[in-house]
């Protein structure tokens, strides 16, 4: 008998967060460090959310409530989400949860066996392949190409599914890359889930992103196409919409009302229910005339930053980055850079059992980060499975237009310090944790 279960070491982690001792300890010696890892809105949440928060704490309103979540922020999130979708949500199946994560494990512990198979876009939000071989799964990576936009078709699904599929997790507009896929995708991709797949396989789509749209594009849901909604588990929240990651609101709407009763019961064993001066004040965000302008003129500045970002990324020899069509990232290929530089060389004159924890997208972010100050995230923490031979940054675009402008100063700076970069291998060994 060991101290720890041996499942702990079956589970990922999300590396936006585990990089932040380096940072702190960064600006403790007096250093600026631009911030562009951590996908959290630069905007205040809007007024009239917040003073509905302060009026239901006010009202003492920070008592237990019911585990599927208050009835008001159901009818909303039923009425909002079945409205935009043109598809019918009754509140009996909406379930409300801290934040749009906790769904992602509950489904894999809720619909998969050991040895069931999870679809998953990689590079995608890590999470989706943290959890899988955590309960017994087995993971089934979706590889997005940066030639297809980061988005994929029916074709691209189609030799993944088996008899053994149980999720299909997708993932617009997508986290890392911006990436969104067209109605006409959509269908494709709704056509091949209806001929291939059991009408048990369930297709998880992720849509915390949905409000964050460029170039006038309006948002398209997979459950909107026919024969789609009775196979979907809807996720959104509040987090990204309206810049509040804090307030920990997210909701699921799930095909059945007994289905959403095994989500209930999770959160009933995790963790009793959400704050409900919270849930009230999601009431406001959803239903209030005031709510869509505050959300519109955050994209529009995040869309002014993409240009700036995306030309500035595009100006640097050695790299090249795709226009996103949504979300706030930029998803640059700097496989020119770490050529250059001799990243490529200096990973693989590492030992084997050290490769296999590292890339040198990741060297080179550590590179970026602890010599030239831009916390950026490297492909492998999107998806590590097959990410081998990927060299890819994420860079935040939520962040102050004068302090993207300063990162893409230094990201240059950094793509020529051949000489720094070779001090800095030896001086820092790989992989970092």
């Amino acid at each position: 008998m060991t101290l720890i279960a041996a499942r702990n070491q079956r589970i990922g982690t999300e590396n936006a967060f585990k990089i932040g001792p380096y940072i702190t300890g960064l600006e403790s010696q007096g250093h600026r460090v631009i911030k562009c890892n951590l996908g959290e809105p630069d905007f205040p949440l809007p007024a009239h959310i917040r003073d509905e928060v302060k009026r239901q704490l006010d009202l003492d309103n920070v008592h237990y409530c019911d585990p599927q979540g208050v009835l008001p922020l159901r009818e909303a999130v039923a009425q909002d989400m079945g409205a935009k979708r043109n598809i019918s949500i009754t509140p009996d199946r909406v379930v409300v949860f801290p934040g749009g994560k906790p769904p992602i494990g509950f489904a894999q512990q809720i619909y998969c066996e050991p040895g069931d198979e999870v679809i998953y876009p990689t590079p995608g939000y890590p999470v989706y392949e943290s959890f899988i071989e955590y309960v017994g799964a087995v993971p089934k990576p979706l590889h997005l190409e940066e030639s297809a936009g980061f988005s994929f078709d029916g074709a691209d699904l189609a030799p993944l599914i088996t008899d053994r599929t149980k999720l299909i997790i997708v993932n617009f507009p997508s986290n890392p890359t911006g990436g969104v896929a067209t109605r006409d995708q959509l269908e494709g991709i709704a056509d091949v889930i209806k001929a291939k797949a059991s009408p048990d396989v369930r297709v998880y789509s992720d849509e915390i992103y949905e409000n964050i749209l460029f170039d006038g594009q309006e948002h398209v849901s997979i459950a909107s196409i026919q024969g789609m909604a009775e196979r979907t588990i809807l996720v959104s929240g509040a987090s990204k919409s309206y810049s509040w990651t804090g307030g920990r609101l997210g909701w699921a709407v799930l095909p059945t009302v007994e289905e959403a009763m095994l989500f209930k019961n999770m959160n009933i064993n995790y963790i009793s229910c959400v704050s409900p001066y919270t849930q009230m004040g999601g009431v406001t965000a959803l239903t209030s005339p005031l709510t869509a302008p505050a959300v519109q003129e955050m994209v529009d500045a995040f869309q002014g930053r993409r240009d700036v970002v995306v030309a500035g990324l595009n100006a640097i020899d050695g790299i090249s980055c795709e226009t996103p069509s949504g979300a706030f990232y930029v998803f640059p290929n700097i496989a020119g850079v770490c050529e250059k530089l001799g990243v490529i060389d200096a990973f693989d004159a590492l030992a084997p059992d050290i490769q296999s924890q590292t890339s040198p997208a990741s060297m080179f972010q550590m590179f970026l980060l602890l010599e030239h100050r831009v916390a950026a995230m490297d492909r492998r923490s999107f998806g590590a499975i097959g990410s081998e031979g990927r060299h890819f940054l994420r860079l935040s675009i939520a962040t102050n237009i004068d302090d993207l402008s300063e990162a893409l100063v230094r990201i240059e700076k950094a793509s020529t310090d051949t000489a720094g970069f070779a001090r800095f291998m030896k001086e820092n060994t790989p992989p970092w944790n």
